[in-house]
């Protein structure tokens, strides 16, 4: 008789942060610690639903971190990415997370689809639940896209970004990228901290998600662009906006850096680049202005040289300690991805507490 299979060796769980014990502690059992069948947007969560998947997330930041990088939770599901625009990072890391859960992963790029033939988004959406996907993500250029097509179908949908609306993952992995950085420092939460956010936002689903889902957190958020890059009414949001680079700076303990969105602009919003360089380019002069200590976010793709210098995005230490965690951003965006995809597919796994039947397993409670 052959020998039994032998089991995933767990991934060695996170040198800080909460065990898992008392990660599970804190929730409510089974689905109602999530109780969504999606992911389309921040605003849709309550702050514990936030917290669950940056929870849920470091099991999988420690998996990783290992050299053998899977696990075959997702065994037997097909996820599809739908993605309506052009994307490299967010595409790449939802795949890389797919996988490494041992799912069937099928790519669909728009300008290979039939939308360009003339298909309507509820026909496409229609085709796309007829082949029995157990997970879609949406990327589309048009706010609410995402949620008519998962209005149309059976199976979980995660938003990578619609429109102007929301990119909830993007936020998500920003919160875990920021939680770990604070972490280091010996600061285990973001209640308090004084985050300021500068560049397009008047074109960026970034911007929203974060200003939701750090507000949630307890950060308290400046927004900074400018006046033709600031979104009417966004004082509704609770932030505080600023045309100023130089004063929402004083005293920030993170600034989180937005790209020039040109591709989603109609019209000149800028008079050039060099400008807005000049204006509300982050170069390590205007950084001293920061607290001591400065955490630099971006959630990429940068205009190096345009909304941030170089030598700010690759920094590690310098003047008053301030760092970049930039790379970090990306690394924690495959975890974050393979949290949302574990997570959302537990009922369709039958995973005791998450409305299925017949569980083969009780979720990927490795760490």
């Amino acid at each position: 008789m052959a020998p039994a299979p032998m089991a995933p060796t767990p991934p060695t769980p996170p040198a800080t942060g909460p065990s898992a014990t008392s990660r599970r502690s804190r929730y409510p059992a089974g689905a109602l610690a999530f109780p969504h069948r999606g992911l389309l947007g921040i605003g849709e969560l309550e702050t514990h639903e936030i917290l669950y998947l940056l929870d849920e997330a470091e099991q999988w930041v420690a998996l990783n971190r290992r050299p053998a990088k899977h696990v075959d939770v997702l065994a037997g599901l097909t996820i599809i990415n739908a993605f309506f625009e052009n994307s490299t990072r967010t595409l790449l890391s939802f795949e890389i997370a797919g996988k490494r859960l041992g799912a069937d992963v099928v790519n669909m790029h728009a300008a290979q689809s039939s939308v360009k033939k003339g298909e309507t988004l509820i026909d496409t959406a229609m085709t796309l639940n007829a082949m029995r996907a157990d997970a879609i993500v949406i990327r589309h250029g048009s706010s609410g896209a995402v949620r008519l097509i998962a209005d149309k179908v059976d199976c979980p949908v995660i938003n990578a970004g619609d429109g102007q609306h929301e990119h909830p993952t993007q936020a998500l992995l920003d919160a875990l990228a920021l939680r770990h950085a604070l972490r280091a420092r010996g600061r285990e939460e973001l209640n308090g901290l004084l985050v300021t956010i500068c560049g397009d936002v008047r074109h960026s689903r970034v911007a929203r998600s974060n200003i939701l889902c750090l507000q949630a957190l307890g950060a308290i958020v400046r927004v900074c662009a400018p006046p033709s890059l600031m979104p009417a009414g966004i004082e509704r949001m609770g932030v505080a906006p600023t045309f100023d680079f130089d004063a929402a700076l004083a005293g920030a303990e993170v600034v989180m850096m937005l790209r020039l969105q040109s591709e989603r602009m109609e019209g000149q919003f800028v008079p050039s680049e060099r400008e807005f360089r000049r204006l509300y380019g982050l170069t390590p002069e205007r950084l001293e202005r920061a607290a001591p200590g400065v955490i630099v976010m971006h959630p990429g793709p940068m205009n190096r040289g345009v909304e941030i210098d170089s030598t700010v995005a690759d920094l590690a230490g310098g003047p008053h300690e301030a760092r970049s965690i930039i790379t970090d951003q990306v690394e924690m965006g495959v975890a974050i991805r393979m949290a949302c995809l574990e997570v959302l597919t537990r009922r369709v796994r039958g995973v005791p507490g998450w409305g299925g039947d017949n569980a083969a397993q009780s979720g990927a409670r490795w760490a």
